[in-house]
């Protein structure tokens, strides 16, 4: 499914980037290598690192190591740009990963694997560099659109690659799919998946990170956990628990106390 979700989202977005790329193809041609690795590290890398780390791992456990690649964005913007981090980013940051902790529901989780761990640090790699090259902006740099379209459809042609090297395990099926007690075709599931979580989402979050700077946009986008639970609260009926809730409630005040320090560091002195 998720071939189907990158290169059905990359199809998609084929006319309209075409259409915005008319009379800068040279734009595209420079910024060639950039897209090779948001499509290879930042995409791909980070749908291989994953499923290959929940064979072996507790699904909370791989989500809370790939959302380390914040750390590592506020790391590599403090050692090459030399934006140290103040106060009040440090308090957000330990206050967002403790209440991502809470959500991943880790307690209790001993299905552990060094392989597994690693794999997990992969996918903070491959979220560090898509935040970190979804920021860069400038003339010239590729729309938003433009960048997604290139590196889903870099993604997609290297997850067929690994799926067909049996570096990834591919599975498919023509079944329905059950939502919400009503049976669709897997033609409308891959439809939505591909629209809703890839081209709305990669779009935005470009164009996002572009208004918001990589650190902001990262602790942001830690938010998706948080939206995970109340959708599975209003589509699936299943409560959040009290753990749940205090971890959304601190995952919210790091993100607060994140764009404060932001904030203050950009008001004239």
């Amino acid at each position: 499914m998720a071939i189907a979700r990158l290169g059905g989202s990359a199809v998609l977005l084929g006319v309209p980037a075409v259409l915005q790329l008319r009379g800068r193809w040279a734009l595209l041609r420079r910024q060639a290598g950039t897209v090779v690795v948001y499509g290879v590290v930042a995409i791909a890398g980070g749908q291989l690192c994953y499923f290959n780390a929940i064979e072996s791992i507790p699904i909370g456990l791989a989500v809370l190591l790939e959302y380390l690649g914040v750390v590592l964005i506020v790391g590599w913007l403090w050692a090459v740009r030399g934006q140290r981090p103040g106060r009040l980013t440090a308090a957000g940051a330990v206050a967002a990963l403790a209440g991502l902790a809470l959500l991943a529901g880790l307690a209790g989780s001993a299905r552990v694997s060094p392989a597994g761990i690693m794999w997990g640090l992969g996918e903070a790699v491959s979220l560090a560099a898509y935040f970190l090259l979804s920021a860069a902006a400038g003339d010239q740099v590729l729309p938003p659109l433009v960048m997604a379209w290139a590196g889903l459809g870099t993604g997609a042609a290297v997850l067929a690659v690994a799926g067909w090297t049996r570096a990834l395990r591919i599975t498919a099926s023509a079944a329905d799919v059950e939502l919400l007690h009503r049976h669709l075709s897997w033609i409308v599931s891959a439809l939505e998946l591909a629209v809703v979580s890839a081209v709305i989402a990669y779009v935005a979050g470009i164009a996002a990170a572009r208004r918001l700077g990589a650190r902001l946009a990262s602790f942001t986008g830690m938010a998706e956990v948080l939206f995970a639970v109340l959708y599975a609260w209003l589509l699936l009926g299943q409560m959040p628990s009290p753990a749940e809730l205090a971890g959304g409630a601190l995952m919210l005040t790091g993100v607060i106390l994140i764009r404060a320090d932001d904030t203050r560091r950009s008001a004239p002195t």
